[in-house]
């Protein structure tokens, strides 16, 4: 790799640290190529995307991106997961395909500036994603309102049964 594609790289890395909600750092050694494309494939699924690049060339890329917590963690096989939209569901990917697979070892994660561990991010994978969070809020903003149609609609179905049996009774 010559000095011009270290620097794109690096450049490359930076956007990638900026623009992103989650950045998840884990140690893919022992994955097999076809468990390691099936990783991709699921994490593409939830928007997310992983990529391995060099420690080194990580490690000047993250310098200057406020995710500096991270250096430390760039040692061995180190593979970068990350997302611009939700921090949740590359977390749910990751935990459930550890647990299928028994790797990759997750070594640490920045979500919104805060450096989580493993355990952090088991519990970050047992949350709603955002689509569910957003149906249940739809849900609990539409509530009220169905049941003031409900109710307004309860007087004039009760007034027909009501007129319907005097009917019945007088015939």
């Amino acid at each position: 790799m010559n000095r011009q594609e270290k620097q794109s790289s690096i450049e490359e890395l930076k956007q990638r640290f900026s623009n992103c909600v989650i950045a998840l750092l884990t140690d893919y050694k022992g994955l097999k190529v076809n468990e390691m494309n099936q990783l991709r494939r699921a994490l593409k699924g939830v928007d997310a995307e992983m990529k391995v690049y060099k420690n080194t060339l990580a490690k000047l890329a993250v310098r200057d991106t406020g995710m500096d917590v991270l250096n430390d963690y760039f040692q061995g096989t180190v593979a970068l997961v990350t997302s611009k939209v939700d921090p949740v569901g590359p977390a749910k990917v990751i935990v459930n395909f550890a647990k299928e697979f028994q790797k990759p070892e997750i070594k640490a994660a920045v979500v919104s500036g805060a450096l989580m561990n493993a355990s952090q991010i088991d519990s970050l994978s047992k949350l709603p994603s955002r689509e569910e969070m957003l149906a249940k809020l739809m849900g609990s903003m539409n509530a009220p309102a169905q049941n003031l149609v409900n109710v307004l609609s309860a007087i004039p179905r009760q007034l027909v049964t009501v007129l319907a049996a005097i009917r019945d009774k007088k015939s």
